[in-house]
């Protein structure tokens, strides 16, 4: 009996003891996973979150275009890796070494952080711990960057915009790592790097954080991201809304000539109100709105990802996603955006800017399918949450054409400050400016345009004079040229009066106004049309300019119509010129070569302009035709015997070559009151150098003529070679679609509704 009793004594304390020992190993393991949970759920979710990490794991092996990037991405860092971690001091102008270093490592950073949670490997981790623990040591007694060009220097780049892009991109590397780093690792870093390089670029740096621009755009999200990641609220309350109780002078301008905070408005929410229209459009143009949209859309990633009560993606009726398909509109054929204002031409949305928008405005919007034909194009995606939806999307075959049609953008934060009309017809786009100033970016062009077809320049935009990140030219930076000439009224396709720029080329003159639409109609697959108005850029004078790209089977490809009507109270010189890229084939006029070639004028843009012919039309119809990559153009130019046609051609005094050497033909009016400019330009025919045959390589116009003009109606006719002839009216007033018309020209009646007659 005792035996009995002994074992089951016995049999009792060891099962007490297991039971004891399972649950404490039990409830370890709870514990275990209740803090790893609890730390994923925390780090990463900024950009990448830890369901996220979790669902990429799960997909990986079968997500092509994502598993293409994360190798791409993999065999860079990797090659990074093996260099060796280098973190000079600053010294250089963008393009210079250091510069490009620093710019180099936010890169790295970034994508070695991604990498370590996607693929677990802690060599990742540790190698950004270490590059991170450089610039600690460095950030601690880094004075300003020597180089002093910039109204706001930084301390790693010679402008706080750069030391902001290094943040916005650092931040999302120090998310990933964050619990890979002990707490002492985080201190230090946050301590010495982190919090100071914030401050820098916001609290001592006022003038660059505390406004309305693409600038602060990106301090507000370096500041508002690294805030994200340290749950630092008062940085995050800093990049919403600004810094608190600062006033600034409303007079002080930055090195663009703008005002640095004219309304005292700041912070990432104003910069989202202020500059966008209800459309989408960015008043600074698509060059910039390329530029800010990554820190836009990166940032709201982030605050929604964190602070999801705040619905960012929500704000303001939605207008960050909207943006997305607003700036994929303003690019060409080739994907190409528009160079409106301060814009480097063969900017596109292959830039890794606009990958991250498709991906972001797909994931985070209506899942386009139309957004995804682009992601195809664009052939890789962020390796993070809205990337994988991206990839899974073109893996189950969802895409679409993203079918870019004839759309008109309204600009202003009301969308009551003129805009910007795409006429789409087959393969030609006209893109008609009538918006306001843009910010210190702006140029002063009213009423400008450009043309295209497939792609391909016929009349163009100048753009910016600047050899962006080029340390050669000017540092990498805005040449003087860029306010001599790129911004200048006569570096357009538009009207220039008495040698002197809309405005007088003044910012603080430019800002406070904005064209008016007149009307917008594209539901006409055959007509699209597009007219404004400007009444301040020259005062005393109107300008009125209606546009329309017209398919008509009289003519092989669609042409433009362009008529401008300019009504004055003084007489006025006028000059209009037509900048054609290609080579000159063929004049109705004679023209005279001057054996030196002189410049056109000494200010505002002429002294910019060699004159290489002049001429006096010689008829009702002066016409160019010219050559450009294999194709056929002719301008058809309505004119009278006093007009003057000048062939001009940019490069006048500039003996360092910081301008393209490209042609225009002037078209000059002399002492004139009111006036009005009609010109036609068709595409027709081409010629191929293999071949060596010319299809089709003259004009199909026989005359184009001004058969009525008054204040309330203009109407032009076109006669083609074979004596066909169409009408096109224009209502300069009274141009509700619902409106009525009854005119009566040549003893003809014509009746219609809306804003014109075309027959």
């Amino acid at each position: 009996m005792t035996i009995i009793k002994n074992f089951i004594i016995k049999f009792a304390l060891v099962a007490i003891v297991f039971t004891a020992f399972s649950c404490k190993k039990e409830n370890a393991a709870v514990t275990d996973a209740s803090n790893e949970t609890a730390s994923l759920q925390e780090h990463p979710s900024l950009i990448l979150t830890a369901q996220g990490v979790k669902d990429i794991r799960a997909q990986l092996g079968s997500i092509p275009v994502f598993d293409n990037t994360l190798k791409a991405v993999q065999e860079e860092i990797d090659a990074e890796i093996a260099l060796g971690i280098d973190t000079p001091i600053p010294v250089d102008y963008s393009g210079g070494y250091t510069h490009v270093r620093h710019k180099r490592n936010m890169v790295v950073l970034q994508k070695a952080g991604v990498l370590y949670q996607i693929l677990d490997d802690e060599k990742y981790a540790k190698y950004v711990k270490d590059m991170l623990m450089q610039y600690e040591e460095m950030y601690k007694t880094l004075p300003l960057h020597p180089k002093t060009r910039s109204y706001a220097r930084g301390k790693l780049f010679w402008q706080c915009l750069n030391d902001s892009n290094w943040l916005v991109y650092v931040s999302q590397a120090y998310d990933c790592i964050y619990n890979y780093l002990s707490e002492d690792e985080r201190n230090k870093l946050e301590t010495n790097l982190f919090k100071p390089f914030a401050d820098h670029i916001s609290i001592d740096s006022p003038q660059f954080y505390q406004r309305v621009h693409n600038h602060s755009t990106w301090g507000n999200a370096a500041v508002g991201m690294i805030g994200l990641v340290m749950d630092d609220q008062e940085l995050i309350d800093r990049a919403l809304y600004g810094i608190k109780d600062l006033k600034l002078d409303t007079k002080e301008k930055d090195d663009d000539g703008g005002f640095l905070n004219k309304d005292g408005k700041a912070g990432f929410l104003a910069n989202i109100e202020e500059p966008f229209s209800p459309d989408g459009y960015y008043n600074e143009g698509p060059y910039y709105q390329r530029y800010a949209m990554y820190p836009f859309l990166i940032f709201a990633e982030g605050l929604h990802n964190v602070k999801p009560e705040l619905k960012i993606f929500e704000y303001k009726d939605g207008v960050l996603l909207k943006s997305i398909n607003a700036l994929l509109n303003l690019s060409d054929a080739d994907g190409d955006f528009f160079p409106l204002n301060d814009g480097q031409k063969g900017m596109s949305y292959y830039n890794d800017a606009l990958v991250t928008a498709v991906d972001i405005s797909y994931h985070f919007g209506t899942q386009d399918p139309g957004l995804l034909s682009i992601a195809k194009e664009q052939n890789k995606v962020l390796l993070d949450d809205s990337g994988l939806a991206v990839a899974l999307g073109l893996k189950n075959g969802n895409e679409k054409p993203f079918n870019k049609k004839s759309i008109n953008l309204s600009d202003g934060p009301d969308g009551t400050q003129g805009g910007v009309a795409i006429l789409r017809n087959e393969d030609v786009e006209l893109v008609f400016k009538y918006a306001a100033q843009g910010s210190s970016h702006g140029h002063y062009d009213k009423l400008s345009y450009s043309l295209y077809e497939k792609g391909e320049e016929i009349l163009q935009d100048y753009g910016l004079a600047r050899f962006v990140n080029i340390e050669q030219k000017g540092g990498g930076n805005y040449l003087k040229e860029n306010k001599t000439w790129a911004k200048q009224t006569i570096a357009h396709n538009t009207v220039t009066q008495n040698e002197t720029s809309h405005f007088n080329g003044k910012y603080e003159v430019g800002s406070q106004h904005h064209s008016v639409l007149n009307y917008f109609s594209s539901e006409n697959d055959k007509v699209q049309v597009a007219s404004a108005s400007e009444n301040n850029a020259y005062p005393g004078t109107e300008l009125l300019r209606t546009m329309a790209i017209i398919k008509d089977e009289d003519f092989e490809k669609p042409y433009m119509l362009d008529i401008m009507k300019v009504t004055s109270n003084k007489a006025n010189q006028y000059d209009f010129p037509y900048y054609f890229l290609g080579q000159v084939v063929q004049t109705n006029f004679d023209y005279h070569t001057p054996k030196t070639l002189n410049p056109l004028g000494n200010k505002n843009g002429y002294q910019h302009l060699f004159v290489e012919g002049t001429a006096k039309a010689s008829s009702d119809n002066s016409k160019l035709s010219w050559l450009n990559k294999g194709k056929f153009y002719t301008l058809t130019s309505v004119t009278n015997t006093n007009d003057e046609l000048l062939f001009t051609r940019i490069g006048a005094n500039d003996p360092e070559f910081n301008l393209r050497r490209e042609a225009a033909l002037m078209l000059r009016r002399k002492n004139t009151k009111n006036t009005l400019f009609v010109s036609v330009i068709e595409g027709h025919g081409s010629y191929s150098p293999v071949s060596e045959s010319a299809v089709n390589s003259n004009s199909s116009i026989k005359e184009l003529k001004v058969v009525l003009d008054t204040e309330a109606y203009t109407a032009v006719q076109i006669t083609n070679i074979n004596g066909n002839t169409k009408l096109f009216i224009t209502a300069n007033t009274n141009t509700s679609k619902g409106e009525k018309h009854n005119l009566k020209i040549n003893d003809k009646n014509y009746e219609w509704s809306g804003s014109y007659y075309f027959e």
